[in-house]
């Protein structure tokens, strides 16, 4: 691939916007074009960012020959529809999370992407965050021994009506798969696909989760205590206990800028590294993690491995069976 990486981006909406904002700042990337479901859409976010290309259709974005890379911006019930899309026609693809509705769907993505020979990754940025990053490579020295708990939660008060897509089962609507999946992929950073998985939940009269409490466990002993939630602002932390100490992340853990490890017979240590920088977002990291990849031929990244994130869907899916929270996409295929 050229020094010059071509982006596309799928989707108009505000996670759209807060990408492409943080894209463009990067050096050696443009972003050469930009898809949504109506021309009016395209064209505003075109003009907005100054993009030479605005379509009004999906298939057109991923017909262009400019296209390198395609980021999939869409609401997740949406995902598998456009990745796949943009797969068939050649694209590499980054696409946000949670990845799909379901496991199924995320293996036909993965399945398409190896057999193609194209890249493919979630775009879990918190695995790319430079702060996670040092977390990772301390627990793995042993900096706090054998992790025993992981804790982990992520809620944010609403109120959301019945006819707010969080509320609409066709959507993937709930708390799970909107704010679920950081504390779940937080525990599976940390510890891989559980063996057990425990859950119970406040469901809305469409049948979405809005409150859900998992308990995860693994053969070593390990155990992760985790939550979301669209009814309340929960503290928004995490904190790893190993047999030797404990690392706690403030407010925000799905995208730090600092931790504090803690160890018998030491004072508390704090790491940080500001993760945006120069007004950007953080989500810098991820686009340079796709940017490496491509440049040196890779079709998966080690920082977000897609068998990583199929796993995630996995216990996404066993946590959705336990609470009783099935989507109109469980019974296709």
């Amino acid at each position: 691939m050229s020094r010059t990486v071509r982006w596309g981006v799928l989707a108009t909406g505000g996670i759209a916007a807060t990408f492409t904002a943080d894209l463009q700042a990067m050096p050696d990337t443009e972003v050469v074009a930009v898809a949504s479901r109506t021309d009016t859409s395209a064209k505003a976010f075109a003009e907005r960012f100054g993009i030479p290309k605005a379509y009004g259709s999906w298939a057109e974005l991923a017909a262009d020959d400019e296209v390198d890379v395609v980021y999939v911006a869409t609401p997740h019930s949406a995902h598998r529809e456009a990745t796949a899309l943009c797969l068939e026609a050649g694209k590499h693809v980054l696409c946000e999370k949670a990845f799909t509705l379901n496991s199924r769907e995320a293996e036909e993505l993965v399945a398409l992407a190896r057999d193609r020979g194209l890249f493919l990754m979630e775009a879990m940025w918190t695995y790319c965050n430079p702060v996670v990053r040092r977390l990772t490579a301390l627990i793995a020295d042993g900096a706090i021994g054998d992790i025993r708990t992981v804790q982990a939660d992520f809620g944010i008060a609403g109120p959301f009506g019945p006819d707010h897509r969080l509320r609409d089962r066709a959507l993937g609507g709930g708390a799970l798969l909107d704010l679920g999946v950081y504390p779940v992929s937080f525990a599976h950073l940390l510890l891989g696909e559980p063996d057990r998985v425990q859950a119970d939940a406040l469901l809305s009269p469409e049948g979405v989760d809005l409150n859900t409490g998992m308990l995860l466990g693994w053969e070593s002993g390990a155990t992760a205590l985790l939550s979301c939630s669209v009814t309340a602002d929960t503290p928004q932390t995490a904190s790893v206990t190993g047999t030797r100490g404990r690392i706690d992340f403030p407010r925000g853990f799905f995208y730090p800028e600092r931790f504090v490890l803690h160890r018998e017979g030491h004072d508390p240590e704090e790491f940080t590294a500001g993760p945006a920088g120069d007004g950007l977002s953080g989500m810098q990291f991820e686009q340079a993690e796709v940017l490496r990849a491509l440049r040196a031929d890779e079709t998966e990244s080690p920082l977000v491995p897609l068998d990583g994130s199929l796993a995630v869907m996995r216990t996404l899916d066993a946590v959705r069976h336990r609470i009783g929270v099935r989507y109109p996409a469980d019974d296709i295929g």
